[in-house]
């Protein structure tokens, strides 16, 4: 498999694990102490960077820092929006496409080089 490939499967994987520890416990645990939802995220965090420190040193062999950047970037917006509307029962706002949009600016400005031998 194609580092790419790999770096974009486990930083999707990473991402889910971040989503649920940085705002999981807003749901979940929002009647415990602060201290409890922390101590939890912190497990829920372990995982992550067991992902993603891989993906990024895979990620790292056939991308620059700011292509890996902005790949987690976007991955990031696409896992937490899915997140945040079906689990967090947030309702869907057009600033989500919004943000889409710069982000993939961003992507373009980062990768036009690959993209156009710029």
């Amino acid at each position: 498999m194609k580092p790419t490939l790999i770096t974009i499967i486990l930083l999707s994987l990473s991402n889910v694990f971040m989503t649920f520890a940085w705002y999981g416990h807003l749901k979940e645990l929002n009647s415990k102490p602060w201290i409890i939802a922390a101590l939890i995220s912190w497990g829920i965090a372990f995982f992550e960077y067991m992902i993603q420190v891989p993906a990024n040193r895979i990620g790292y062999t056939v991308m620059g820092i700011g292509e890996l950047k902005i790949l987690q970037e976007v991955i990031a917006l696409s896992i937490f929006v899915p997140f945040a509307i079906y689990y967090m029962k947030e309702p869907l706002k057009l600033d989500y496409l919004w943000a889409a949009l710069c982000i993939l600016g961003a992507v373009f400005f980062i990768f036009r080089s690959k993209l156009f031998g710029a």
